[in-house]
């Protein structure tokens, strides 16, 4: 018992020295020779101790921007260390579904990558200086450190780092909430905090299981979009930019934006709604493209109306308009502050965004154009290689119909599905006005009373359709009527104008016949 009371004893008697020597050195000696003395210390605890520390701070440079690898490195722990850690802390993080669950302060867990052990440690070392800052108010320094063996470096370094980054970034993506953004006046851009792109969280609803389209069709669709989500390599090996144009055209109802909306879900994807008329020439568009972020859909709805992007000449008319301008300054200020309110975004710029170097910004980008008339649009914009897959969105369908009553009536089949398939096979109808009609008026209406109303609807859009066809049939034949009859009076003026010329001719022959030249 003595030895042992004697062995602490002696113990806290050298801890004591030591302190006591270790806050004499800080006290009394230079800072400059006690940093070459803590060098020379460290380096000769270097040749005996075998390990390695690297550290990750939480801010980079002047703290002014939180350092993308301590987040990825937070979130790599709380998905796969933190089941060891027995001191746990919940943050609510930026841009997340769900509270991160990440080690405390001061915790350590242990790792194990192909068969090395190695440890991460979350360390907080609370500041002494109390000097405001205007960035952020607490001078507190949190980092990650990571200790190994230095026989294990060149694993460590080259493999391991690399794979906690990329697995911390998957977990970012799995968590983050998506967004839905809309392109700000460049007049905007400016001000303090100001940026590009506004955003709402993106919650639509819709997904392939609840559009209404032909499966296969559908199923062609998700397995295009899962290869170009794998295919970085595919597409770095053949030499393009990661990114992939779709064509959505189709008649008004027939579910173009809700297509949008489920490759969005499908892919976990944000979605940029570019207005195009807000954006004042083509550089404010490569600023636009530039401040997208990768996985995300750059959607340009109703192209055909945005802009007048195939007007390239001049008319006759505009001509004259020029030259009168060019006479009167009056004139031409007034046109130079109404064009300045206009979208000076041409063709060749929209095409640059799309195809051109610009485009190679980023990677992982899906850009969709919509239209309700295809026969619109500049070829030039919706070749393959900037379209590349062009999708039509058409009437409703039987397979169409049975997701829409699936989704609005719950029902997978009924009697009165034939009716609805004859009539749908006869007309034409989108899947907006099949589905309006399907849901129901009130509370107490069952599927049999929304059925019966569709083919109330179909049946009249038939007739209607009928009547449609009969009118504009009787318009046909009275506009060849009416084209025969002006034939026919326009060939009886002709042969009269030509007998009228021949009694002239025949009369002035006989005239200087009986009479002869004067």
């Amino acid at each position: 018992m003595m030895n042992a009371l004697e062995m602490w004893s002696n113990l806290g008697s050298v801890m004591a020295g030591l302190m006591f020597a270790w806050a004499m050195f800080k006290q009394y000696f230079p800072p400059q020779l006690r940093a070459h003395i803590e060098a020379y210390a460290q380096k000769a605890v270097g040749y005996v101790y075998p390990y390695i520390h690297i550290k990750f701070p939480e801010f980079a440079g002047e703290r002014l921007e939180r350092c993308e690898a301590y987040a990825a490195i937070q979130n790599y722990l709380s998905a796969t260390a933190t089941a060891r850690a027995k001191r746990l802390k919940a943050e609510s993080v930026k841009d997340s579904q769900s509270l991160v669950l990440g080690m405390d302060e001061n915790e350590e867990v242990v790792d194990e990558f192909e068969g090395v052990k190695l440890r991460w440690s979350s360390r907080l070392v609370v500041s002494q200086n109390s000097t405001f800052s205007f960035y952020n108010s607490s001078k507190d320094t949190r980092f990650y450190s990571l200790t190994f063996h230095r026989s294990h470096r060149a694993l460590i370094t080259g493999s391991y780092i690399k794979q906690v980054l990329e697995k911390g970034k998957a977990v970012a993506a799995d968590n983050r909430q998506r967004k839905l953004y809309t392109n700000n006046l460049s007049s905007n851009w400016h001000y303090y905090k100001s940026t590009k792109w506004s955003h709402v969280a993106f919650e639509h609803p819709a997904t392939f299981d609840t559009l209404a389209m032909e499966p296969s069709k559908k199923r062609e669709i998700m397995n295009d979009l899962l290869k170009f989500r794998r295919g970085k390599e595919y597409y770095k090996r053949i030499g393009k930019a990661w990114k992939r144009g779709y064509l959505l055209y189709g008649p008004p109802g027939t579910g173009k934006s809700t297509m949008i909306a489920a490759m969005a879900n499908f892919l976990n994807y944000d979605v940029y709604d570019l207005e195009l008329t807000t954006v004042k020439d083509n550089t404010e568009l490569r600023k636009l493209l530039i401040e997208t972020s990768e996985k995300s859909i750059i959607v340009i709805e109703d192209i055909d109306c945005s802009l007048d992007l195939t007007g390239q000449r001049k008319t006759k008319k505009q001509e004259k308009d020029d030259d009168e301008e060019k006479e009167d300054p009056v004139k031409k200020m007034a046109k130079d502050r109404e064009d300045s309110k206009d979208s000076k975004v041409t063709l060749s710029g929209l095409l640059n965004f799309i195809d051109g170097l610009w485009s190679a910004c980023g990677g992982e980008r899906i850009i969709v154009f919509t239209t309700n008339f295809v026969d619109k649009l500049d070829p030039a914009l919706i070749r393959r290689g900037r379209m590349d897959k062009h999708i039509e969105m058409s009437y409703c369908c039987f397979e169409s119909f049975k997701v829409l009553a699936r989704n609005y009536l719950g029902v997978e089949s009924h009697p009165l599905f034939t009716t609805v398939r004859r009539l749908l096979e006869e007309t034409k109808m989108a899947p907006a006005d099949v589905a309006e009609n399907l849901m129901p008026k009130s509370d107490d209406e069952d599927e049999e009373a929304c059925l019966k109303g569709l083919i109330g609807e179909l049946e009249k859009a038939k007739e209607d359709a009928r009547k449609k066809s009969e009118e504009e049939e009787e318009e046909k034949k009275a506009a060849a009527a009416a084209a025969a009859e002006a034939e026919a009076t326009a060939a009886t003026r002709a042969m009269a104008e030509k007998e009228g010329q021949q009694k002239l001719s025949e009369g002035c022959a006989k005239e200087v016949k009986e009479n002869g030249f004067r």
